[in-house]
């Protein structure tokens, strides 16, 4: 089965947005039609971004379905401890964390709209997709 790393952002979007592409890699999450693999930072960084204000007006969601929804998303998730350390990104350290739980849950793939990781295309051995791509690639398989 597939395995993959989102970015906060993916999650951001498909919050915000459904039907979107992010929203139907959240379906395919669901599904278990690939694996999710999340650390507590990254969940720390969806939970932070989906409260800031700006955002919540967009998808009025209450604090207490946020965490509702992340504690869901965590559960059917692989959870690694993000504990390897990785310096790859100079320009935004914060995405490193990324790389480091791709590398501890053996992902095949890093999903992201961030430029700071799509611009390594891969890492280890990982491929870094845009959503788009992604989606692309997983439904031709």
């Amino acid at each position: 089965m597939i395995k993959i790393v989102l970015d906060a952002n993916v999650f951001v979007s498909a919050v915000i947005k459904s039907p979107s592409i992010p929203a139907r890699i959240l379906e395919l999450i669901k599904e278990r039609e690939v694996v999710l693999i999340l650390s507590n930072e990254i969940l720390s960084e969806i939970r932070n971004a989906l409260l800031y204000p700006r955002l919540q007006k967009l998808h009025r969601r209450s604090s207490d379905e946020i965490q509702n929804f992340l504690e869901n998303t965590a559960k059917i998730s692989l959870m690694v401890p993000g504990k390897v350390k990785v310096q790859a990104i100079k320009d935004d350290p914060a995405d490193n964390k990324y790389l480091s739980v791709a590398l501890e849950g053996k992902a095949d793939f890093i999903v992201s709209g961030d430029h700071h990781l799509k611009n390594l295309k891969t890492f280890q051995g990982i491929r870094i997709l845009d959503p788009s791509t992604f989606l692309v690639l997983t439904t031709k398989a």
